[in-house]
């Protein structure tokens, strides 16, 4: 978006502008949304609504998309975390309500595997704090079993949690069919985070009772979320904003936004998307691979989805004293930023992903490898 300099926006503002090769993080913003999603927010930004009647129409419509009972808009995905926890602590319930965060006296454990206890910007524990829940850790940070699950459960749980993030420990950890049907036997909601995930469907029609997603990552919607699930949990969800949702209420464009967002989202060729990120990931890699003491590999996401990045490391015959440590912060420090994924520059490894970037970007992150590893 061009600002009133015919530079862009945030450049008007004097800040730097950014090659996301990131992915679709917060830290950056999140997404891009189209001009018919920023329409539609505009609209509904310079309209009134009654916002009850709103949220519950918005349900009825997100519900369509996921093929759960009901629905339910959020802030985003870690105010629908909250908010779900709360609706399972409280089910509903004025007084108990009225009093949260605290939860005292009230079934509130909420049971994950310790491999899910993830920090993704904020701790997951946390969002289950927020909503008067008790994060329970199952199991070994590299390995749960069943039983793990099993015996943590006790009087005082409400729910079984799974989180479906890369940031998770993939390995030894339970299946989220199994942890269902150990949720289900004990007569507890089986629900899911699922932010970052592309499918919408996939989670209900597998036996979840609620599942969180993101609004402005896969779906590419303003700065939002959604609660999809039972038609109980999810009104409970609802009332929430009448408590601790009022500190995370979602506005009337947001909504509005999201909405556009997912019509969008399903009318768009994913294949073809995903294609020509991987076509981008290939030029990238055997770019990279031409470049004096860089290693380039294609790499798949570590949550199983068909997301491909460039992953650079240094090889043999790299320049003396260069890290990839300090790769990374030459690539931040210069205009524009390049700002790459560093889950695993601990291991010498940078990762970028191509989603977000614009025509010319790749070329430019390249050539400021290039220039890096010369200079």
């Amino acid at each position: 978006m061009k600002g009133r300099f015919g530079l862009g926006i945030y450049q008007d503002l004097g800040l730097r502008r950014v090659v996301n090769a990131s992915g679709r993080v917060t830290v950056l913003g999140v997404s891009a949304f189209s001009d018919r999603v920023a329409e539609a927010a505009k609209e509904g930004g310079q309209s009134y609504v009654v916002v009850e009647d709103l949220m519950r129409r918005a349900g009825e419509l997100i519900s369509r998309h996921t093929g759960a009972e009901d629905s339910c808009p959020t802030s985003c995905a870690s105010a629908a975390i909250a908010l779900t926890v709360a609706a399972l602590v409280t089910r509903g319930r004025w007084s108990d309500m009225m009093r949260l965060p605290d939860s005292s006296g009230l079934p509130n454990e909420v049971v994950l595997q310790k491999g899910h206890s993830i920090n993704y910007g904020a701790p997951m524990a946390t969002m289950i704090r927020l909503g008067g829940g008790v994060p329970v850790e199952a199991g070994q940070a590299n390995e749960v079993r069943p039983e793990d699950i099993e015996e943590a459960i006790c009087g005082r749980t409400v729910a079984l949690l799974y989180v479906k993030s890369h940031h998770c420990v993939q390995k030894g950890m339970v299946a989220p069919e199994v942890m269902r049907d150990i949720a289900h036997a004990h007569g507890l909601p089986f629900v899911m985070d699922c932010a970052a995930e592309e499918d919408l469907r996939k989670y209900i029609a597998l036996g979840a009772d609620a599942v969180m997603y993101s609004g402005a990552k896969a779906i590419e919607a303003t700065t939002s979320g959604f609660v999809t699930g039972r038609a109980d949990i999810v009104a409970n969800v609802r009332r929430q904003y009448a408590g601790i949702g009022r500190a995370m209420k979602v506005g009337k464009e947001q909504i509005v936004g999201l909405l556009a967002a997912l019509d969008q989202y399903d009318a768009r060729d994913h294949e073809a998307e995903a294609a020509a990120n991987e076509a981008k990931v290939d030029w990238l890699v055997g770019a990279v691979n031409g470049i004096h003491g860089l290693r380039a590999e294609k790499v798949r996401d570590e949550a199983g989805r068909a997301i491909y990045r460039c992953r650079v490391s240094l090889r043999e015959g790299a320049p003396a004293g260069i890290t990839m440590q300090g790769v990374n912060e030459r690539l931040r420090a210069g205009d524009p930023i390049v700002w790459a994924r560093t889950e695993f520059l601990n291991l010498g490894k940078i990762d970028f992903d191509p989603r977000p970037m614009l025509d010319g970007d790749k070329e430019l992150v390249a050539e400021r490898l290039r220039e890096i590893m010369e200079a």
